[in-house]
């Protein structure tokens, strides 16, 4: 056990003496401060109404996309930069089995996600704090408090990350290019909702299995607009979807992308 977590260590050691590392936790920290602070300034001269804290720290989710981004391409380049740099050989020839050097890189990904994500929601709430007041949020529901709120918008995004990284994480062993493994994935995240839109699953009932049509959860859950008589959760389950169903899918799929992951590299010649 011990092995192994020095194993985990020294990758976390390859993700974090980078200068790439910092410039995007540096990121994710400036761009909610800049945002903010044009937003309050904005509204501080122009007499416009006062945006919440709570409000504001929801908005600033948006950015969130950042963080997926950013663990995305460490996703992508974990394993291939590897390949990349020579130095798999290195990493193979020691007494590791190839399933603990795999698992290792998936781990330090999975942690170095949630790090991130920590210090964006504490960024978030501090700076919605610092230039905004504490009043009753807009988007609050029944039952829950505006930290839930915030928490929950977050886990939703927090869970496509974790699906569109293993997507990644495998495109990257199987091809050992992280160009391939960041632009396919990226591809996916960003024009997942057009090919939504093209294939309607209530018109293609074999749809709903699509990664697509499954990804961002709080769908299920949350009104669009102020418009309380229609939900993208009404329009989903004619098609016979639901929470559930749509978790389920992304389970298999981010096990189907591991397995494959997984059963390449233990393949692989690393002599090609």
């Amino acid at each position: 056990m011990g092995n192994f977590l020095a194993l985990v260590q020294n990758e976390n050691m390859k993700i974090y003496r980078r200068l790439r590392t910092w410039i995007m936790f540096g990121m994710i920290i400036v761009l909610p401060i800049v945002f903010a602070g044009l937003i309050a300034f904005s509204e501080s001269h122009t007499g416009s109404s006062q945006t919440g804290a709570w409000d504001m720290a929801k908005n600033l989710g948006s950015i969130y996309f950042l963080v997926s981004i950013f663990t995305l391409i460490v996703a992508a380049d974990i394993v291939a930069g590897e390949f990349t740099w020579g130095t798999v050989k290195l990493l193979l020839i020691r007494p590791w089995s190839r399933s603990k050097v795999l698992l290792s890189k998936l781990l330090s990904v999975l942690l170095f996600s949630i790090l991130m994500s920590i210090v964006f929601f504490i960024v978030i709430i501090s700076v919605s704090m610092l230039f905004f007041q504490n009043t009753p949020p807009a988007f609050l529901e029944l039952g829950s408090t505006p930290l839930e709120q915030v928490l929950l918008v977050l886990l939703y995004k927090f869970i496509d990350l974790l699906v569109i990284s293993s997507l990644a994480f495998m495109i990257s062993t199987v091809f050992r290019a992280s160009g391939i493994a960041i632009g396919l994935s990226m591809f996916i995240m960003m024009a997942g909702n057009t090919i939504a839109m093209l294939l309607n699953p209530i018109r293609y009932p074999w749809a709903k299995y699509l990664l697509f049509h499954n990804m961002d959860l709080s769908k299920y859950v949350m009104n669009t607009g102020g418009d309380t008589s229609f939900s993208f959760a009404s329009l989903y389950e004619k098609a016979g979807m639901s929470m559930g169903f749509s978790a389920i899918v992304l389970a298999v799929y981010v096990v189907v992308f591991l397995a494959i992951a997984w059963m390449v590299f233990k393949r692989r010649d690393v002599a090609a």
